[in-house]
């Protein structure tokens, strides 16, 4: 077995890097060798090796292959805002172009399992005209979609999940992550999802107490992925 997805979400703070360490958890937990890549980071630290990103190192931690910080994070700002303004700030031209080597790089090194993690939703601005789906359908990746459940998320996922297909990429399956548990109508919003989104809901993820990949791994299924 040898498979790549991207990961996206329905929005910023959906727990995308959440559930992205959870099935790299889970891919480990069934024997595969992992590895993943966050193109484009902002909201950084400042660090003595360098600017580093809380979420792509809870990545490059559930990557069994031995990968180096700017192997998973190539591009990484220091301001939280979006990345094409901390781009634009840094003096940096961010484009699909400048980006889809790197990822390249870590997709070759052919792991069982392996994941792309966009920043935000599906339409983060690049430089000019381009968004960071464009790098999605440039490495012909399925996509796995976060749904960060909480009121509006239906109509989110919806539309994310039509760009999605209007891209020419495939929806491989999509995590219910219940950002909001006080979420009105959860159960009948969660029906409406599953009725609606083309692809298996891959796991339905709790508010919890302690978040960890282990944690999150029980309640996803790999399995359900093609």
């Amino acid at each position: 077995m040898s498979a790549a997805y991207f990961i996206t979400g329905t929005d910023t703070d959906v727990g995308k890097t959440t559930i992205a360490a959870g099935l790299l958890h889970a891919a480990r937990q069934a024997g595969l060798s992992t590895a993943a890549g966050k193109p484009v980071a902002s909201g950084c630290e400042v660090t003595p090796a360098g600017l580093r990103n809380a979420d792509a190192l809870a990545l490059l931690a559930e990557c069994s292959l031995p990968l180096t910080y700017a192997e998973v994070n190539p591009v990484a700002f220091e301001p939280a805002i979006a990345p094409h303004l901390a781009a634009r700030e840094a003096g940096v031209m961010l484009t699909v172009q400048s980006l889809l080597g790197p990822m390249r790089q870590v997709l070759a090194k052919q792991a069982d399992f392996t994941l792309i993690e966009g920043a935000g939703g599906w339409r983060v601005p690049l430089a000019d005209q381009a968004s960071l789906s464009d790098l999605a359908q440039a490495l012909a990746l399925p996509v796995i979609l976060v749904v960060g459940v909480r009121l509006g998320c239906i109509s989110h996922a919806l539309l994310t999940a039509e760009a999605i297909a209007r891209d020419g990429l495939q929806l491989a399956g999509w995590v219910a992550n219940i950002v909001d548990p006080k979420t009105s109508r959860l159960e009948e919003n969660l029906a409406t999802l599953a009725e609606r989104l083309p692809a298996p809901c891959l796991g339905r993820v709790p508010r919890l107490k302690a978040v960890t990949a282990d944690a999150v791994a029980q309640h996803l299924q790999l399995d359900l992925l093609d």
